[in-house]
Formats: C-alpha cells, sequence, structure tokens
C-alpha cells in the first residue's frame, strides 16, 4: 500500500494541503471589505441626495426622485382625492337591521390631508429622511428598493379639526336608528311597519382605524358597530287601539270642547300576525281591514255648532207664584243641555226629582182627577213647550203621555206630562250633529229653542184632528156644612176630547213631502161638581139628590166658573187642523184648585200625579 497525504497536486504541479481555510477566509474578509465599501458608498450617496430616494412612497404615492417642492405638488394632486370606503362588520345578531349593504366614504382630504397641507407632508418627510444617520440611509434605500416600503401618513400631516369632523360624519353615515314597529290607518287599509334594529359607531375606535387606512393606504375598511335593538310591534296592541264604532266628532259637556272623531276599524289578527311575521325588517306590508270613515271631523263640527235654530216655542205662563216659581226652576234645570247625536233626553234625569231642597214649591196638580196643590206642581209646562220645540224641529219622540185634562197653556194633542216617579218625556237627537235646549222665561213667557246644524231645507207644521167629544155634566152634592141654599163649586169641569196629531213636513218649494199620525191624545172629560147647602124648610118636600145632575135643581150658582176650554178648528172634524208654531200668546189659565178643607182627607196609596 503507498503513502498517504494531503498533499494535492494542481494543474501547474504545484503541490498544496488539502483542507487549508486560509484563502476562504481571505476572500470572505475580501468579499466583505468589497460590501462595506458598497453600502458606505450607498449611504454617502443617499445622503447626498436632493431628491426623494427612487421608489419613495408617501401615504401610497409614488415621489421617487422628486425633489421636496415637486413631491408636494404631486401629493396635492392626487392625495386629498383618495377614497376610503367605510362598511359596518356584520355579525348574527345584526339580522334586525333593514335589508341593503350599508356603506359611506370618506376622502384623505376630508380627513384632513388637504392640499394644503401636503407641501409640508412632503417637506416633513424629506427632513426625516436627511435626519437619518449615515449608516441607516443605506438601509432605508435597500428596503425601498427591495420591499417597495414607503412613508405612511401620520397624524403631523393632517389638519386635526378636519380630521375630527370626517370621523364625525362617517360614524353618523355608517349609525342607524332603532325603527320601532308601528302602524297606520287610511281610508281602505292598515299599514304594518315591522321594527328594525339600528346600530351606531364609537368615534375614537372609529379614528383609529381611518388614521391607519391613511398610513398604509388602504381604501376599503370594515368597522364595528353596536347594535341598538327596537321595539316590536304587538298586533294585540294594534287591534286594542284602532278597533271599535266608528264615532264622528262630538261635543263635549263636561269641557265645552270637540271631541275627535274616531275612525270605525275590524281586521283579521290572525292574517296580520303571519303577514307581520314573514316581513323583512323595516318592511311595511298592507292588510286588509274593513273601515268606516267618520262623516264629520273636529274640524268640520267646530265650523257648524249650534248654527241653526230648528225648533222653537213659547208658552204663557200663569197662575200662583208658586207654579211660576216651579217652571222657572224646571227650566232652568235643563236650558244649556247638549246632546250628541243618538242622544236621548229624559226630562225626569235631566231635571231631577222635584223637591221642597230644590226648591220647588207646592203648587196646583191633577191627583187622582183632582186638582190639589203639590210640591212641583206647573212643571208639566216646560216638558210640554219642549215637547212642541222638537216635533217643529222634527226629531224622534222617544217617550211621550198625553194629561189626563186638556192643559190651557198649550195646543190641545201637543202637551207632555210628566211625573217623578210616573210618566217621562223623552226624545232622541236623531240629526247628525249636536243639539243644544236653550230654555229662557220673559215677563210670563217660556221660550224653549233647539239649537243645531241644519242640513235640509224641510220644515215641519202640525195639525190635529178632534176625533170625539166628551162634554161634562154639572152635578150637586149635599153638603150640611153650608148654609141653607148655598152653593160653592168644588170641583172645575173639563169637557173630554181624543185628539190625533200629525207631522207634516214641507220642502223648501213649500211642497208637501209627508204627513204622518205623530200620536192620538185621550183627554177626559171632568164634572163640575157644586156643594150645595140644606133646603130651605119651606123646600124640605123636595130634598136635594146627592149626585144627581144640575138640571134637576134648577137654581144657578152664584157666581158661574168660567169653564176652560180649547176652540175647536175651522175645518171638519175628520180632517187634520193646523196649528200655529206657538200657541195664543193668552190662552185661558189653568183652573185653580180650591182651598184645602178644614180637615185633612184620610191617608190613603194613590198613584204619581200630574205635575
Amino acid at each position: 500500500m503507498g503513502q498517504l497525504t494531503n498533499e494535492v497536486k494542481t494543474a501547474g504541479g504545484a503541490r498544496v494541503k488539502k483542507g487549508s481555510a486560509g484563502p476562504v477566509i481571505a476572500a470572505l474578509v475580501l468579499t466583505a471589505a468589497i460590501m462595506a465599501g458598497a453600502y458606505a458608498g450607498l449611504c454617502y450617496w443617499a445622503g447626498s441626495r436632493d431628491t426623494f430616494y427612487p421608489k419613495e412612497t408617501i401615504g401610497g404615492v409614488d415621489v421617487g426622485g422628486l425633489t421636496v417642492e415637486q413631491a408636494g405638488q404631486v401629493l396635492a394632486g392626487s392625495l386629498p382625492g383618495r377614497s376610503l370606503a367605510v362598511s359596518p362588520v356584520q355579525t348574527a345578531e345584526d339580522e334586525g337591521w333593514p335589508a341593503g349593504e350599508v356603506e359611506t366614504s370618506v376622502t384623505l382630504g376630508e380627513l384632513g390631508y388637504t392640499a394644503e397641507q401636503c407641501p409640508g407632508i412632503a417637506q416633513r418627510h424629506f427632513d426625516e429622511q436627511a435626519a437619518a444617520s449615515f449608516l441607516s440611509r443605506g438601509a432605508r434605500v435597500l428596503s425601498i428598493l427591495t420591499d417597495n416600503e414607503g412613508d405612511g401618513l401620520t397624524a403631523l400631516d393632517r389638519d386635526e379639526e378636519t380630521f375630527r369632523q370626517g370621523v364625525a360624519r362617517v360614524a353618523e353615515d355608517l349609525a342607524l336608528e332603532p325603527l320601532n314597529g308601528s302602524f297606520e290607518v287610511r281610508d281602505d287599509e292598515i299599514l304594518l311597519t315591522k321594527e328594525a334594529n339600528g346600530r351606531s359607531v364609537g368615534e375614537e375606535g372609529l379614528a383609529l382605524i381611518l388614521e391607519g387606512a391613511a398610513a398604509s393606504g388602504e381604501t376599503e375598511i370594515q368597522v364595528d358597530v353596536t347594535t341598538r335593538p327596537a321595539a316590536p310591534l304587538s298586533i294585540q296592541e294594534v287591534y286594542g287601539a284602532v278597533s271599535g264604532e266608528m264615532e264622528n266628532a262630538r261635543y263635549d259637556q263636561a269641557t265645552g270642547g270637540v271631541l275627535p272623531e274616531k275612525r270605525g276599524v275590524s281586521f283579521d289578527t290572525v292574517s296580520a300576525q303571519r303577514m307581520l311575521t314573514a316581513a323583512l325588517p323595516g318592511e311595511t306590508v298592507s292588510i286588509p281591514a274593513d273601515i268606516q270613515t267618520p262623516e264629520i271631523t273636529a274640524e268640520d263640527l267646530k265650523a257648524v255648532l249650534f248654527r241653526d235654530l230648528l225648533g222653537e216655542c213659547t208658552t204663557h205662563v200663569s197662575g200662583t207664584a208658586a207654579r211660576v216659581s216651579n217652571v222657572k226652576l224646571a227650566s232652568a234645570a235643563f236650558d244649556g243641555t247638549v246632546m250628541n247625536s243618538g242622544d236621548v233626553f229624559s226630562y225626569n234625569e235631566t231635571v231631577g226629582q222635584r223637591t221642597e231642597a230644590k226648591g220647588y214649591k207646592p203648587a196646583p196638580a191633577y191627583v187622582q182627577g183632582e186638582t190639589v196643590d203639590e210640591i212641583g206642581g206647573g212643571v208639566c209646562q216646560p216638558s210640554s213647550t219642549l215637547y212642541y220645540a222638537c216635533l217643529l224641529a222634527n226629531l224622534e219622540i222617544t217617550e211621550r203621555y198625553a194629561h189626563r185634562y186638556i192643559p190651557a197653556y198649550i195646543t190641545r194633542g201637543m202637551d207632555a206630562t210628566v211625573s217623578w216617579g210616573g210618566p217621562d218625556y223623552k226624545f232622541t237627537n236623531n240629526t247628525k250633529y249636536p243639539l243644544k235646549i236653550v230654555a229662557k222665561y220673559d215677563k210670563g213667557y217660556l221660550t224653549v229653542q233647539l239649537w243645531g246644524t241644519k242640513t235640509d231645507d224641510l220644515t215641519v207644521k202640525m195639525t190635529y184632528e178632534t176625533l170625539s167629544t166628551t162634554p161634562f155634566e154639572e152635578v150637586e152634592q149635599l153638603d150640611p156644612s153650608l148654609a141653607p141654599g148655598q152653593r160653592q163649586v168644588k170641583v172645575t169641569p173639563y169637557t173630554g176630547y181624543r185628539v190625533k196629531t200629525y207631522r207634516n213636513i214641507f220642502d223648501g218649494s213649500g211642497a208637501l213631502v209627508s204627513s204622518d199620525v205623530e200620536d192620538t191624545s185621550d183627554y177626559k172629560h171632568r164634572d163640575r161638581l157644586i156643594l150645595v147647602g140644606p133646603p130651605k124648610e119651606e123646600q124640605a118636600s123636595a130634598p136635594v139628590v146627592p149626585g144627581t145632575p144640575a138640571e134637576q135643581t134648577p137654581a144657578p150658582p152664584s157666581t158661574p166658573e168660567p169653564t176652560p176650554t180649547t176652540p175647536e178648528p175651522s175645518t171638519p172634524a175628520t180632517a187634520p187642523a193646523e196649528v200655529p208654531a206657538n200657541p195664543p200668546a193668552n190662552p185661558p189659565a189653568e183652573p185653580e184648585p180650591p182651598a184645602e178643607p178644614a180637615e185633612p182627607p184620610a191617608i190613603v196609596v194613590i198613584p204619581p200625579s200630574e205635575e
């Protein structure tokens, strides 16, 4: 075997030792020296330049090789107009937002990086380049050339006030107020709007994001938002709020004002809920409904409230001072009463019980066919005067009763008797507008007026027909307490009548539109009762028989009593007679009751009297 050696021959025959490190080290040193020299030269070169490094960018704008002035001009031309697209980050909880993407944009100029700022931006960035240390200059150049790394914009490059205003505007654009569920009733439909959540953006976090985008040159960014929940719409609450009967505008007696009108609404809640559930957030859907629109609005009503005199009646008030006082007191009780359309007036409920505590006094009234003093006597005259006014106003009479005996203060068939706990007088406001009752007493006359809103040209004339007449008789009754031959009227008489009244309606031209039977009144007759003293002795053979007609005792009364009568119509009894709108100014007075007897009568249970 030959001898081993670590020497090798070179191509020229020279021998060197295999594995020697010297030449390698020398080569590396030489290379490093060359690179160091080159880097030093690069640093020197970079520091000697009066322009920006090649491929240098500021905020994404290439200013490589440009002077500061040139760079300022380039930045002013492109930097402020750069637009940033900003949109909210969508998350699972944002499903309640209204449909559609939300996005806004803002330019760097609107964020304070304006053209006026650009020369200063260029100068600051060049000053930073020039101020760099000798060795860092080369590194900066190499970084730009290899990684395309440029300068980003900083807070020093913008106008801070403009930046804050721009941030606030972007936050406002991205924000959304919650849309609570709502409804609207129209003429033939109901609109339901489904709730939609809102959102808000914090300005501090948004400012950091926009500042970073300006520094990096990024043009599309997303921001986090906070969801603001909206109040949902309840179908049951909607139904409770809108459903109900239609109501026209009405008068409010308590406040003296006008209550607004109300639609009549009804709809299927199950179907409405199904449609609302299927709707998108913020979407409005129309649901079918049965809607009745009021005929009279509050605005309409205010313009015509109590505009027209619909009916009026005046009667003469006679009798005792107590009776006159009762008439005035009762009429004052219903004076000013207002009835809305459809309301029913009750005389007894409105006037109330006639008591001494309220100021009513004893006055003549009918009790079981006799005339006696009773608390509240005479209050039938206001009810009768009101009844006649209602007839002339063409109102609906709901409840009415004739007197037992024909009254003297009003035309036959036009009276309405009342009694607490007994007969009542009622009528309905069958017009479309409120009705006001006005009652006035003046110098012995009572006038009742009905004020409302007239919507037609119709007028009413009342006529009556006397169906039958029942005359009274004169009856004598022995009264031992009287002197022989003395006569005294105890009960005044009334003729009985059966009367039919007609309501005749005429149009504006005077043509008869209709003539209908209004009512039939049965007035009882009452005999004249005369008390006579015992016969004189010379006439004892011819005793007076109690209860015999006056013809059997021919002696006339010393002072004849007038008989209250009502003139018969000039037309035949089979045809209705027209009566005036107001009765005669001076009708026969009601008969005064006799003085109370010395001994009070026995206590008996009697039905309610006619007051």
